[in-house]
């Protein structure tokens, strides 16, 4: 049964997956990065530091308090900011991925456009040994 895991671990299949998963995670903790620290603080400034991850609607008559934390640990409360701010997130997310994405693959339409060099003619190839010949003596 070892041997038949270990097998199965080493399969390209696995292995490829594995490097996947550790690159996905690194570009998504890029992403973030490029979502939370530039993205976001640049629609803040746009808005007038507008805020949303801390708007909510009490559902419990005993919460009182006014930020998202607080309200919390009072009652129930349905705090539709977060969801807002996360569905933005994930929207800017999805952009860029989008024109990554898009950048690869016009990077690899133009690759496959480039025609090939014609091949050399029977002729062409025998003028071309001759050439190299001639250059050696």
């Amino acid at each position: 049964m070892l041997k038949e895991f270990r097998e199965f671990a080493m399969k390209g299949n696995v292995v490829d997956l594995a490097v996947g998963v550790i690159i996905g995670a690194a570009f998504g903790a890029i992403v973030n990065s490029l979502v939370g620290d530039v993205i976001m603080p640049i629609i803040g400034a746009i808005t007038g530091g507008l805020d949303f991850s801390n708007y909510f609607t009490p559902l419990a008559k005993s919460v009182t308090a006014t930020n998202l934390a607080d309200a919390k640990k009072q009652g129930a409360v349905l705090a539709w900011g977060s969801f807002l701010t996360l569905t933005l997130n994930f929207l800017i997310i999805a952009f860029v991925l989008f024109i990554v994405i898009r950048l690869i693959n016009q990077l690899k339409r133009r690759e496959e456009a480039a025609p090939a060099p014609p091949k050399l003619t029977r002729q062409e190839e025998l003028l071309t040994e001759i050439r190299d010949l001639l250059k050696k003596s």
